[in-house]
């Protein structure tokens, strides 16, 4: 009988060298020394711009302490060096404190019904035509009210409690926040609403995820305008029929011609402005770090 030769079983095909080999890995750059010069040149550049945020203010003092040092600014005037021991001798005995922290709650509690209300309605105005038409009117012209004298008619209405006080402080940030929302919405380029549309975004959708973020450089402008009106607000609503607080204070050092104590309220107030606009600011980078504006040259 003829013999059957068996057919050869299917292996692996042979490796064939195409000539595309893995690129060879490379290392890991390794972290610089801990006192390397590339780290002492970004501690020396860090050093340089925190200098110069702080410049202007040391030139303040500077002006401040020379204006006192040879009576440009009048006898009366405090030393920077009058107001800093007036300042420790108010903590020292618990003053301080205690007006303060009866400012910071006025203050807190104005903002929390006013910055809501403010951006309340310029959102229902900005993105509903409608709502715009019946309250722009009337928003524009109570804003035309200097508020600041409401305080009288405050007094009349809600007594010479904290009530008057904090409807004061309530209705400055609401027309600066209205104003600035309303027109960082319109200001929203049209034509990536359109092309929103056409990918099939929803009213909701197309507020949350084109309107909104396009307006948020303005609605910071808005918050950082409100708590400056909100401070400047508390600064009336302490002067008047009060017994507590850092206003009361000023009022108080004004009856026995504490210049000093009066300087130190004086600077409260422009730090607590300052740290509020800077806390706005540093969430504003946070909320905005996907925008890339003009930062100067």
């Amino acid at each position: 009988m003829p013999t059957i030769a068996t057919p050869p079983r299917p292996g692996p095909p042979p490796h064939t060298d195409t000539g595309h080999r893995e690129p060879p890995r490379r290392p890991t750059p390794s972290a610089p020394p801990p006192n390397g010069p590339g780290r002492q040149k970004a501690t020396l550049v860090r050093a340089l711009l925190a200098a110069r945020r702080v410049s202007g203010l040391v030139a303040v003092l500077l002006l401040w302490w020379l204006g006192t040092a040879h009576g440009w600014l009048g006898a009366t005037t405090p030393s920077p060096a009058a107001v800093w021991h007036a300042g420790v001798e108010l903590v020292r005995t618990g003053d301080y404190g205690h007006h303060l922290l009866v400012s910071l709650g006025r203050v807190g509690r104005g903002l929390a019904f006013g910055i809501p209300l403010g951006v309340a309605l310029g959102l229902a105005a900005g993105l509903a035509k409608a709502v715009e038409d019946v309250v722009d009117a009337p928003v524009q012209a109570f804003r035309m009210l200097p508020h600041l004298a409401l305080a009288p008619v405050f007094l009349i209405w809600f007594g010479i409690g904290e009530t008057s006080k904090t409807m004061l402080i309530l209705i400055g940030p609401v027309f600066p926040l209205y104003i600035n929302v309303l027109h960082g919405i319109r200001g929203v380029d049209n034509r990536l609403v359109e092309a929103a549309r056409s990918c099939g975004l929803g009213r909701f959708g197309l507020a949350r995820r084109v309107i909104l973020p396009g307006a948020l450089p303005q609605i910071f402008v808005g918050l950082r305008q409100a708590l400056g009106i909100g401070w400047l607000t508390l600064v009336v609503a302490e002067q008047t029929a009060t017994t507590s607080g850092i206003g009361y204070l000023m009022t108080d050092a004004r009856e026995f011609l504490r210049t000093d104590v009066m300087f130190v309220v004086l600077v409260t107030y422009a730090a607590l402005g300052v740290l509020s606009d800077l806390l706005v600011r540093a969430v504003e980078r946070r909320a905005l770090s996907w925008r890339r504006g003009f930062a100067g040259t």
